[in-house]
């Protein structure tokens, strides 16, 4: 057997260091054709091609000269982009651009700037001899698919769909809605079960994005919720029950999403902090420091400030019949004053423990008419809801789409085609 010391011999180190050296070189070459995709033209259009994915540090005036283009067509095509394309830049690892050329060693008589697999921008010389802009609108091939899921002993919501095969940002939009009829903290328990049509997009055959989500059923504790989208005769898209009525709230039950009931609306509840009996007008949830709270309706902030009870507060003015109190913020958010309109959403504070409190949490309470009301039953009114003509024309709808889910249930790896 050959000695430890005699193995570490120049010939065995010198292959060693070309080995290395050629490995390298193959690394280089394939970051390089990674970036540029060399496409010869096919037998009919005789046309040469090369795409280029951008890159961080690139930049559209580096990627034209680098093809051949003078600095004063570079710029001429910058102004083009911008005016007619509204293209200022370019987005590293996302964006590409695709130079065509007649053959291998002419001129690029063609540039397609790729912002988004649903749109194309074409550079092309016009009859002037500068630069002229078109762009093109992609179709996607859209599906809409189903998946159902149950809710199992110590699920959530979201560990439940995500068991399903349901993606994130669809999860996170139907929870939204649902937010509008349930209360995730009491309404969910083992053995509901609850699905979801949403849209897929597709491009040459390969899924790039999820799209809008189409339905929803759960059966919640207080009987079941479904929701579908419908697209109005005035063109205003919403999302409505099986009977059409108005599904989206003027007002949210839960604000702060996945966020847990610690404290329920009630005329007797011992404080926590002053140890005696008194009335809980409002529902605690319990969040993290710093956890952003949106505003549960559109509305006009009518009140923003600081008392012993509340801590950091804000009160919005929805209509003339509801307004909703947030308190124990830790800070309010910038730009969100008295008199300024908020949208339904949009954050208007972080959660805190400021005031009277035992930890952090968002006290959240609904005045109806002057008087409190629970938050997780108080029946609150829809944002829009179908005239005569719409009505018929969704329930129609609405018949087609269920008899198109049936078929889905009884076959999960079928789509509809939209």
């Amino acid at each position: 057997m050959e000695k430890a010391k005699n193995i570490l011999t120049y010939n065995n180190v010198l292959r060693a260091m070309v080995a290395l050296v050629i490995v390298l070189l193959l690394i280089i070459v394939a970051l390089f054709f990674s970036r540029h995709d060399n496409i010869p033209g096919d037998q009919e259009s005789g046309e040469f091609r090369s795409v280029v994915v951008v890159a961080s540090g690139d930049t559209l005036s580096k990627l034209l000269t680098d093809q051949g283009f003078t600095n004063a067509q570079v710029l001429e095509i910058a102004g083009v982009l911008k005016s007619d394309a509204d293209i200022t830049g370019l987005r590293a690892n996302s964006d590409k651009i695709e130079f065509i050329r007649a053959n291998e060693n002419s001129p690029v008589s063609k540039v397609v700037i790729i912002p988004s697999p649903w749109r194309q921008v074409e550079i092309t010389p016009s009859a002037d001899g500068g630069w002229k802009c078109t762009t093109l609108e992609i179709k996607p091939d859209r599906r809409a698919v189903y998946r159902t899921g149950e809710i199992l002993d110590g699920d959530s919501f979201y560990l439940a769909g995500a068991r399903a095969g349901i993606p994130d940002g669809i999860l996170a939009e139907v929870y939204d809605l649902l937010a509008f009829e349930m209360d995730f903290e009491r309404d969910v328990r083992a053995g509901q079960h609850f699905s979801v049509l949403y849209e897929e997009n597709f491009a040459d055959g390969k899924k790039v994005e999820n799209g809008r989500v189409l339905a929803i059923s759960f059966q919640a504790l207080r009987g079941d919720v479904k929701m579908y989208r419908f697209k109005k005769s005035d063109g205003k898209t919403g999302y409505y029950d099986e009977n059409g009525n108005g599904a989206i709230k003027s007002l949210k039950r839960t604000p702060i999403n996945n966020a847990r009931v610690t404290s329920s609306f009630s005329t007797s509840r011992k404080h926590p902090v002053l140890g005696y009996t008194r009335a809980h007008k409002g529902v605690d949830f319990r969040a993290s420091t710093g956890t952003p709270i949106p505003a549960a309706g559109a509305g006009r902030v009518v009140a923003r400030g600081y008392n012993n009870g509340h801590g950091n507060y804000i009160k919005l003015r929805h209509n003339a019949s509801y307004e909703t109190l947030y308190a124990h913020m830790s800070r309010f958010a910038k730009g969100v004053v008295v008199g300024t309109n908020v949208k339904q959403g949009q954050t208007i504070g972080y959660v805190g423990s400021t005031g009277l409190s035992t930890g952090p949490h968002l006290h959240y309470e609904i005045i109806k008419d002057g008087k409190h009301v629970n938050p997780l039953t108080v029946k609150l009114p829809a944002i829009s809801n179908l005239g005569k003509e719409d009505k018929e024309r969704f329930l129609e709808y609405r018949r087609t789409l269920d008899v198109g889910i049936e078929q889905l249930a009884k076959h999960p790896d079928w789509f509809i085609q939209l």
